[in-house]
């Protein structure tokens, strides 16, 4: 299936001083947001108790976090789990014992007119957030660490430098999209970025191949132009597959439950920050570092005559 009905000639090579400027901007942007002012780490991440209620009725999030501000706990998440009548409350851990705090929300939100009955408390410790932390970054770190071997394995090493220049350019981005904004970075925020890593590095692969299969047929061609032309050849499939990942993204933060929001926003963000590092980052940086028709092209039989096609 192809979203372009031409055949398309953009010239992405040519325009990747004006991109490597942009993304080292966005980048430099991103390192600075996080070494001032971090990330806004979840409940997740920093401990707290979490009281699940249900209400008879359903009832309007905007009042409850109102009667909670009211009672001393203006920094409460309120969020809807399942229904309109199910709320998820979260709280930061300095407001006190998980029990005493789940008594003091319960008591409040009955003053406030509502009749709710407590589900369910659950008190996250600093010490399992803190872990949660560490093994969160480690998850990163290990999934970059098996793309950088599996694509040196799989391609000349100067393919993977450029897969992980793409890879970590994604990373940070979408990261310091959330630290700059101050947006809550949960577990859900982490899954996405997972995902972002994986659907960043397939189409990046994807790319790839066709190079590697250029280089084999097109031998009068310059490195350039094989590269021009091979992502050409597979921008439909770049469109079509980062144009559904993101209208689904775009339809779950806009329709979807608050829960995910998060994880929505994320993956909007990385989504378009992977197809533009996969078109403008990840071949270019192959080619800055060297890469030439004469590694990845298998030698020519003598008297055999290959056809080139475009």
């Amino acid at each position: 299936m192809q979203i372009l009905k031409r055949e398309t000639h953009i010239d992405f090579i040519g325009q990747s001083r004006p991109a490597a400027i942009l993304s080292a901007l966005l980048i430099l942007i991103s390192v600075v947001s996080l070494a001032i002012q971090g990330l806004n780490f979840g409940l997740d991440f920093t401990g707290g108790t979490l009281v699940e209620l249900h209400y008879p009725q359903p009832v309007e999030l905007d009042g409850v976090r109102a009667t909670l501000g009211e009672a001393g706990f203006p920094d409460a998440v309120a969020q809807y789990f399942g229904s309109a009548q199910d709320v998820v409350i979260r709280l930061a851990p300095e407001h006190g014992e998980a029990q005493q705090v789940s008594e003091q929300v319960l008591q409040a939100l009955r003053t406030g007119g509502g009749n709710p009955e407590l589900q369910r408390v659950v008190f996250v410790g600093p010490q399992v957030g803190e872990e949660l932390t560490t093994k969160g970054g480690l998850a990163m770190l290990y999934a970059i660490i098996g793309i950088l071997v599996y694509t040196a394995f799989r391609f000349e090493y100067r393919f993977a430098a450029g897969a992980i220049l793409a890879l970590i350019h994604d990373v940070v981005v979408t990261i310091g999209f959330f630290s700059v904004l101050q947006l809550e970075f949960d577990l859900t925020v982490l899954a996405a970025v997972l995902a972002i890593i994986g659907y960043s590095v397939n189409d990046t692969i994807v790319i790839f191949d066709r190079i590697r299969e250029n280089f084999a047929r097109l031998r009068k061609r310059t490195s350039v132009e094989i590269a021009n032309i091979s992502i050409n050849q597979t921008l439909s499939r770049t469109l079509m597959t980062g144009g559904i990942t993101l209208a689904v993204s775009v339809v779950l933060y806009v329709l979807g439950p608050e829960l995910i929001a998060g994880f929505s926003l994320a993956m909007i963000v990385g989504v378009i920050a992977g197809a533009y590092s996969t078109v403008y980052i990840a071949s270019a940086a192959a080619l800055t570092l060297g890469i030439s028709k004469a590694d990845m092209m298998p030698p020519r039989k003598e008297g055999a005559e290959i056809e080139e096609r475009v």
